[in-house]
C-alpha cells in the first residue's frame, strides 16, 4: 500500500492509475457482464499495488470480479448496471471479531461501568436465556447493521450454548442467508464454570467431548472450503479462563485434521495474566503457546497486552490479531499494539466486538478508531486512512485465511464492494483526497452493499425488506432475557 507519512497522503491517489502496466484492464472486457458498477469517484482497489482508479468501474460475473477501469477504459455491457456517482468503492469491509448475540443486551445498565470480569459475570446469567429464535433474531439484526456499515463478511463468536437452547450456530446461518451475508460463524464454547474456578454459571457451560462433538458436527454440516465460499466455521473456546488446558489442544488437534481455522481472546485485560500466573504459573502467551495455537491457523481477538518478545513470536508464527479499538476504549482495556503487530508479520484485521460492550456494529467507524488510535499511539506520521482500509480489508482476509479472494478488488476476486458517498455538508471542501475524506469526514453509511455480486444495501436501504418484524419480535426477546436480571423493556 502507499506510504501514508506527510509528504505523501495524496501518493495513492493517481489519476492514471491501472491495475498493472500492460494493457488498460477494461480492454478485454466485452462480452456482457452480469452487473456494471460505475462513476465513481474513485476507486480503491486495496490490490498489491495500491492501485486507484478515477471515475472507476467493477464488472462482476457470476459473482467473481471479471475487470475493473478508470478514465478512458471503456466498460462492457452490463443486465444491470448501479450508479456510484460520487462515491468511493472500496472492497466490502470485513469483521473479524464479533459476539453478535449480545446485541440482546446493548447497554445494559448493570453492567455499563464494569471492568472485564465483572461485566461477563454480571451478563452471563442473562445470556442463559440465549435459544434458536434469540440466535437467529440477533444475528438478523448484526448482520443488517453491519451489511448498512459497508461489512460484506463477518465471523461471529458465539460461545454461550445454554443446556436445551438449540442449535444456535445453524439459527444464525439462517438468518446470514436470508440476508446474503458472507459469514464465518465460530465454534465458540465454555468449560469452565463458577464451581471449577471459572466465570460462566453452569447453565452455559459444556463438557469437552460435547463441545468437540459439536464442532466437528458443524464443520462437516456447513464448512465450504471453495473458492468464493459464503460460509466457512471455524472453532473457537472462549479464552483461556473458561476452557480446560486440554479443550484447548484437542481442539488444535481437530481443527488440524479438519482443516479449518482457530478463534480465541487473548492478552485482552491484565486480569486475564493474573489469572494464568494463579492457574497455570505462566502468562496467557505462554499458556497459548503451550497448547498448540502459536499457528498461522489462529487468528486471536483484542491483544493488547503482549510484551515486546511475545510480540515478535506472535508475528514469527503468522497468529491474526482482531484489533477492536471501540471495545478496548469501552471497557477500558487500553489500545492494541497494531504497528508493533505488523511489523513482527502478523496480520492484523479489524473487529467490533459484541454489541453489550461496544453498543454499535459499524465497521466505518471502527476503521475509523483505528485510524485515530493509531495516531495518537504512534504519532500523526504512523497511521493514515489507507492504511485503515487496508486492515479492515487485506488485513482481515488475511485473519480469515483469504487473503486474495476477499478483502480486495482485483479481476478473479469475490465481487464484495461497497460505494461510500462522500457528498453533502460533511464533505464540502474535500476535494484532495477521497480516501482520506471517507475518514476524516462523515460520518458516513454504504449507499451500497454488494456481496458476491448481489446488493444487500441499496440506496442506502437493506434489500431484505422484513427489518421491522425483525425488530418487533427482537424487542421481544431481548425483553424476555433481560427480564432474567429483573429488568425488561421501557
Amino acid at each position: 500500500m502507499p506510504s501514508d507519512d506527510k509528504s505523501s497522503d495524496t501518493a495513492g491517489y493517481r489519476p492514471s492509475g491501472r491495475l498493472s502496466s500492460e494493457a488498460p484492464p477494461g480492454r478485454a472486457a466485452a462480452r456482457t457482464v452480469d452487473l456494471l458498477v460505475t462513476g465513481a469517484e474513485l476507486v480503491a482497489t486495496v490490490d498489491d499495488n495500491g492501485t486507484e482508479l478515477v471515475d472507476g468501474w467493477v464488472a462482476i460475473q457470476g459473482g467473481f470480479i471479471s475487470a475493473l477501469g478508470g478514465r478512458g477504459d471503456p466498460a462492457p455491457p452490463a443486465d444491470e448496471t448501479i450508479s456510484a456517482q460520487g462515491c468511493l468503492v472500496t472492497p466490502g469491509l470485513i469483521n473479524t471479531h464479533h459476539h453478535i448475540y449480545q446485541n440482546l443486551t446493548r447497554s445494559f445498565a448493570p453492567a455499563v461501568n464494569g471492568t472485564l470480569f465483572e461485566w461477563l459475570t454480571t451478563l452471563y446469567p442473562v445470556w442463559a436465556g440465549l435459544d434458536e429464535e434469540a440466535s437467529y433474531l440477533s444475528a438478523w439484526v448484526g448482520l443488517a447493521e453491519l451489511a448498512l456499515g459497508g461489512c460484506t463478511t463477518t465471523t461471529d463468536h458465539l460461545y454461550v450454548h445454554p443446556k436445551g437452547g438449540g442449535d444456535l450456530i445453524a439459527a444464525e446461518i439462517a438468518a446470514a442467508r436470508e440476508l446474503g451475508m458472507r459469514f464465518h460463524p465460530t465454534r465458540g464454547s465454555m468449560s469452565l464454570s463458577v464451581k471449577d474456578g471459572g466465570l460462566p454459571p453452569d447453565s452455559v457451560v459444556q463438557d469437552d467431548d460435547e463441545i468437540l462433538a459439536e464442532s466437528e458436527r458443524l464443520v462437516r454440516a456447513f464448512h465450504d472450503p471453495n473458492p468464493g465460499s459464503m460460509l466457512q466455521i471455524a472453532l473457537a473456546p472462549c479464552s483461556p479462563f473458561s476452557v480446560t488446558d486440554q479443550l484447548m489442544k484437542r481442539t488444535a488437534e481437530l481443527a488440524e485434521r479438519l482443516d479449518v481455522r482457530l478463534h480465541t481472546h487473548l492478552a485482552e485485560d491484565p486480569d486475564e495474566d493474573r489469572f494464568a500466573m494463579e492457574k497455570f504459573s505462566k502468562r496467557t502467551i505462554d499458556h497459548f503457546e503451550d497448547v498448540g495455537w502459536m499457528t498461522p491457523r489462529s487468528w486471536v481477538a483484542h491483544c493488547v497486552y503482549p510484551d515486546s518478545s511475545e510480540i515478535v513470536r506472535l508475528g514469527r508464527a503468522g497468529v491474526g490479531v482482531a484489533h477492536c479499538p471501540s471495545s478496548n476504549m469501552m471497557i477500558a482495556g487500553g489500545v492494541a499494539p497494531v504497528a508493533e503487530l505488523i511489523a513482527a508479520g502478523s496480520p492484523v484485521g479489524l473487529g467490533c466486538d459484541g454489541s453489550a460492550s461496544t453498543d454499535h456494529a459499524s465497521l466505518w467507524l471502527e476503521a475509523r478508531t483505528a485510524l485515530m488510535q493509531g495516531r495518537l499511539r504512534g504519532g500523526p506520521t504512523a497511521m493514515g486512512a489507507r492504511q485503515a482500509l487496508e486492515i479492515a480489508t487485506r488485513g482481515s482476509a488475511r485473519c480469515l485465511g483469504r487473503d486474495g479472494e476477499i478483502g480486495q478488488l482485483a479481476p478473479g476476486s469475490v465481487a464484495d464492494l461497497v460505494c461510500w458517498p462522500l457528498e453533502g455538508l460533511m464533505f464540502a471542501g474535500s476535494l484532495t483526497d477521497p480516501v482520506e475524506a471517507w475518514l476524516r469526514c462523515g460520518p458516513v453509511q454504504a449507499r451500497h452493499t454488494i456481496v458476491a455480486g448481489r446488493p444487500v444495501v441499496r440506496d442506502g436501504r437493506l434489500v431484505n425488506g422484513a427489518v421491522e418484524d425483525v425488530l418487533r419480535r427482537h424487542r421481544a426477546v431481548a425483553a424476555r432475557m433481560q427480564g432474567l436480571a429483573g429488568l425488561g423493556s421501557t
